[in-house]
């Protein structure tokens, strides 16, 4: 198997992303890529991936395990997505630290306590929907996939209703890749911005919600709690995580089910369950491409007779190992909800594995299922091959998913 001599150059629009997955994977266990001008190894065989996410040789401390930190920080776009001070970037002792801390927020308990008002926030966007005329064309990603992780987790994290449209803004840019370097920190600052503003609404006053409680433990132990980059770096990361992903997720799932119209009868007949249908598209269209960065702690030889060095840079890519046919077999690039075998690495693996998977996932499954159920003859507006990818290497969505919910003949 030939080594590129150069770096493969990662698209950053997202326009070849499967072009480009097929490529990592023809390379055997890793190869070098270049990602926004920073050199790192791809690794989509999910094996190794596998290997590698649970391994104490791979850290995600890009200050402690990344000599081209400094440097990097001052030119590469995704700059933020190493320079957070949260669980993401943590390693070892702070990583379980920063975890102990948040896990709460995600328990059985709280979930299940979210599922009536999950519910009642898809009942009542269908009903919107539901009450426009038949045959007129509806973004399901600005009307549903948008406004329902977001209510839910803005509801969690007690984000006021007036400072939800500036999250949502921000966090978009955190996933662009399209953006230049200057684009990027203008865009962090303003993201911190609305991070201060949430923060000191929470502190004048406190509410029953996991925001208030992050900064009650911040306030109260500095020892053994949160330091202050660490509170805001840790909202950033439940506000963005707990939305961006589940939105992209919701999109896929009714893009695939609207052009697999066979998958779709299956989970209408009641054959399949919902949640293999979220399982398969987790699978086949994972949120997130590729995940940026890990980081070699010692070298790692790996058994096709490469080494990724200590220091080198390692980038999950995710979406390339969810179809890997060494893992799922010739059907890999097949979307089936009935295949008996859907395991895939969209939560990530290991001791990072998100912490959110089950409220996604209840979100995702409760969407589907009652739009489905409203609009049986929902259908695509516009050709499958017309939908365009978002401006994006890591987030894996739609600009738009134009759908006619009911034909014009209706009434």
């Amino acid at each position: 198997m030939a080594v590129p001599t150069q770096p493969i150059v990662l698209d950053p629009t997202g326009v070849r992303a499967h072009e480009e997955h097929r490529a990592l994977r023809a390379h055997g266990q890793a190869v070098r890529v270049d990602i926004l001008g920073v050199t790192a190894w791809s690794v989509a065989d999910p094996a190794l991936l596998k290997e590698l996410l649970t391994s104490p040789s791979v850290s995600k401390d890009a200050r402690a395990h990344w000599p081209e930190y400094g440097e990097t920080i001052q030119r590469w776009p995704l700059a933020l997505w190493v320079a957070v001070e949260n669980m993401f970037t943590a390693y070892g002792a702070d990583h379980r630290r920063l975890r102990r801390m948040v896990a709460p927020a995600f328990s059985a308990r709280r979930i299940a306590a979210l599922k009536e008002n999950i519910d009642d926030v898809v009942t009542g966007i269908l009903d919107r929907l539901d009450a426009l005329p038949p045959g007129e064309s509806v973004d399901l990603r600005e009307q549903l996939a948008y406004p329902l992780p977001i209510a839910v987790i803005s509801r969690l994290m007690g984000v006021p209703a007036e400072q939800q449209d500036a999250f949502r803004r921000v966090v978009d840019g955190v996933f662009d890749t399209t953006l230049t370097a200057e684009q990027s920190e203008a865009n962090t600052k303003a993201l911190y911005e609305a991070l201060h503003l949430l923060i000191a609404s929470k502190r004048a006053e406190p509410g029953d919600d996991m925001t208030s409680l992050l900064i009650t433990s911040r306030d109260e132990d500095e020892e053994g709690g949160l330091s202050e980059d660490e509170l805001r770096d840790t909202l950033l990361l439940m506000i963005s995580a707990g939305y961006e992903t589940t939105v992209n997720v919701i999109d896929q799932a009714i893009t695939q089910l609207l052009t697999h119209p066979d998958q779709l009868a299956l989970l209408r007949s009641g054959e399949v369950d919902w949640s293999e249908a979220v399982e398969e598209t987790l699978r086949f269209e994972p949120a997130v491409r590729h995940l940026p960065l890990r980081f070699a702690v010692t070298d790692i030889p790996l058994s096709d007779g490469q080494t990724i060095a200590k220091g080198e840079a390692i980038l999950a890519s995710y979406a390339a190992a969810n179809r890997h046919p060494d893992w799922h077999g010739e059907s890999a690039d097949d979307f089936d909800v009935t295949r008996t075998v859907k395991e895939h690495l969209a939560f990530g693996h290991g001791v990072h594995f998100c912490l959110g998977a089950p409220l996604a996932r209840l979100e995702i499954s409760t969407a589907l299922s009652l739009l489905f159920e409203r609009f049986p003859q929902l259908e695509l507006a516009v050709p499958a091959d017309e939908l365009k990818p978002l401006g994006s290497l890591l987030s894996n969505g739609h600009q738009s998913l134009p759908v006619r919910l009911k034909p014009a003949s209706d009434r």
